[in-house]
């Protein structure tokens, strides 16, 4: 299942099911704000510490390592994308089930765990994450897999590209979760990403990572505003 960051959850894990889809836009232009609140069903899945979450269908690995911590849930298949939403992020509270339901925060209702599957509101986020986004290249000489987490804004990214410096830019295709992949030789060569996320913005990190890096690594970029 896929983990994608979660705002504020920090008592469950919670398995979200529902039957919509939806195209996110950025209402203000350089600005990612909030979608409208839509109903799903929820239930707890793993435990506290994110350890049913842990390595997932994203490729984020280690949750905490990544920054993401137990806020992280488990997706259903449609609002799974394919592994397009990883990344992005939701505020969760229950609905409409006063035996279950109590408050957790001033915005956030989170239900027992005996109580089941619950009848849950949810809404798209925008991310806000610390530093910039990270670029986490695997992989060896003739395959670079490129893991893309802690991307502010939309959380998401739907295009990728890389730049070495001896080449234009070249396209990626999403191997799977957030890692995108190349096979272009790029050992030895300066690069530089542009990522687009779900808004159809787009950020370039330009020469961020030297000529004598090594797989394995991860390199820091620029992040969206939020």
């Amino acid at each position: 299942m896929a983990s994608a960051s979660v705002m504020a959850l920090a008592v469950a894990l919670l398995s979200i099911t529902l039957s919509t889809t939806w195209m996110v836009e950025a209402r203000i232009p350089g600005i990612y704000t909030e979608g409208p609140w839509q109903s799903a069903h929820a239930t707890f899945y793993g435990g506290a510490d994110a350890s049913g979450t842990m390595g997932g269908a994203c490729g984020y690995g280690n949750l905490y390592s990544q920054g993401y911590g137990v806020n992280t849930a488990a997706l259903s298949t449609a609002l799974f994308n394919n592994g397009f939403s990883c990344g992005a992020c939701f505020e969760i509270k229950c609905a409409n089930d006063p035996q279950w339901c109590h408050s957790g925060s001033a915005s956030i209702f989170i239900a027992e765990y005996r109580a089941g599957i619950v009848p849950v509101a949810y809404r798209r986020v925008p991310c806000r994450k610390q530093g910039g986004i990270r670029f986490t290249i695997n992989g060896f000489r003739y395959f670079n897999l490129v893991l893309i987490s802690n991307v502010a804004g939309a959380g998401d990214i739907v295009r990728a590209s890389v730049k070495g410096e001896r080449t234009g830019w070249m396209s990626m295709s999403r191997n799977w979760g957030q890692n995108w992949q190349s096979d272009a030789v790029l050992v030895g060569q300066s690069l530089s990403f542009r990522v687009t996320g779900s808004d159809r913005r787009t950020s370039t990190s330009w020469n961020i990572v030297p000529a004598g890096w090594q797989f394995g690594q991860t390199f820091t970029g620029k992040n969206f505003r939020v």
